[in-house]
């Protein structure tokens, strides 16, 4: 009788390479790029954990979530956890949300399989993600989670067109590649850089500096009333811990 391999706990998550453009060809397929936190879920035989992108127990913040995936056997799932907000992924809204203790609003995309009662990060990536969509199907998971949906082929006018939508960019992957816990580059992700002038008027500080800008935006002769929040002091909130009321290095497949 063959001994049953025991389900891992956290995995090291693979994490993708910068590049300034987007690689075309049917060996590439091409998601878009959350703004929110990576998030790891472990389900085990009716037992769940949240994990975040270094390893931290967040079950306990992402109940409703982990509650909407209930598959049984083994499986462990990756994706993103973010607050859609005027049509697009927002992270101070989902800062804010998280901060509050609120979960009504977070939903969480869903990319790939790891595990499905034993392992399969060997597999080529599109098989498990057509693994992770039946997986999901199959058992009828609904909202607060999604199945993160992809294109295959040319990635620069997938780019061009979420430059446009003011999305943060989108996410390439080797379509024949396996799962690594590493940066490598079978995951590139390119980055929408939004250009204009604002002016600031507001900030919120931490202890370790100023943590957000609020920025008006111009529309027409007038700024506009509705301020904005930027990350600022990038390097000083990822070097503060994921405990913190509102983390900042469980970011996403960056």
């Amino acid at each position: 009788m063959q001994k049953r391999i025991e389900m891992p706990g956290f995995i090291k998550p693979q994490l993708a390479t910068l590049k300034t453009k987007a690689p075309k060809g049917d060996l590439w397929l091409h998601e878009i790029k959350y703004d929110g936190y990576r998030i790891q879920v472990h389900l085990n035989r009716g037992r769940k954990k949240v994990y975040t992108r270094n390893g931290l127990d967040w079950t306990k913040r992402i109940t409703e979530i982990a509650g909407a995936l209930a598959i049984p056997g083994e499986a462990i799932i990756d994706g993103e956890v973010v607050v859609v907000h005027e049509g697009r992924t927002n992270f101070s809204e989902l800062q804010a949300e998280l901060a509050a203790g609120r979960q009504g609003r977070l939903i969480y995309y869903a990319f790939d399989l790891l595990w499905r009662n034993g392992d399969i990060r060997k597999l080529p990536q599109i098989e498990r993600k057509q693994c992770l969509l039946d997986l999901l199907g199959e058992n009828d998971v609904e909202l607060p989670v999604l199945f993160s949906e992809h294109l295959i082929g040319d990635g620069q006018k997938m780019f061009e067109h979420a430059a446009k939508l003011n999305w943060e960019g989108i996410v390439s992957k080797r379509a024949d590649a396996p799962y690594r816990s590493e940066r490598n580059e079978n995951w590139l992700k390119i980055k929408a850089v939004q250009k204009g002038k604002f002016p600031v008027v507001g900030f919120v500080k931490d202890p370790s500096g100023v943590a957000a800008l609020y920025l008006a935006k111009q529309e027409g002769r007038d700024s506009s009333t509705s301020a904005r929040s930027e990350r600022a002091g990038l390097a000083r909130s990822q070097a503060r811990s994921e405990s913190s009321s509102i983390p900042s290095s469980a970011r996403n497949q960056s």
